[in-house]
């Protein structure tokens, strides 16, 4: 499966989820090491939208046509009288012009994103892929 889409600013709340030690500790399971605490927002239209939206019927958020991608459970926890909700993880590959580095597309299960990919990985993908608003990015999964 390939999704293609264009970088997008997000609100810059996903640090607050993405540093929390239990999803962490869960990254490293998944992805095979700790993950950088952000995500890269991708939006996605077109024949895109439509392979994302298996995405999001296999992780429980809508009704439709699975996606034959494996899917991987992250387990919510509560912190503190604080909820934290769980989220499903795809592996993948993401490129961008000569660079490609290896991430996961993240579902939260509470997510307004309807046609906007987050993508997390070991490293700052902004930086790491020199990445800005509105570049390109294709986003395999096997």
């Amino acid at each position: 499966m390939r999704i293609e889409g264009v970088v997008s600013s997000g609100l810059g709340r996903a640090h607050i989820f993405m540093s929390q030690h239990h999803y962490q500790e869960q990254f490293k399971t998944i992805i095979g090491r700790s993950a950088w605490p952000g995500t890269l927002n991708v939006n996605v239209e077109g024949g895109s939208l439509k392979e994302y939206q298996k995405l999001r019927v296999s992780a429980g958020l809508d009704e439709g046509e699975l996606s034959e991608i494996e899917a991987h459970r992250i387990k919510g926890f509560d912190r503190d009288g604080v909820s934290f909700g769980g989220a499903t993880a795809f592996l993948a590959k993401i490129s961008s012009d000569n660079t490609s580095v290896d991430c996961a597309i993240l579902i939260p299960d509470l997510t307004r994103h309807d046609d906007v990919v987050e993508v997390i990985a070991d490293v700052f993908l902004r930086e790491y892929c020199k990445l800005e608003d509105g570049d390109k990015v294709s986003i395999v999964l096997e």
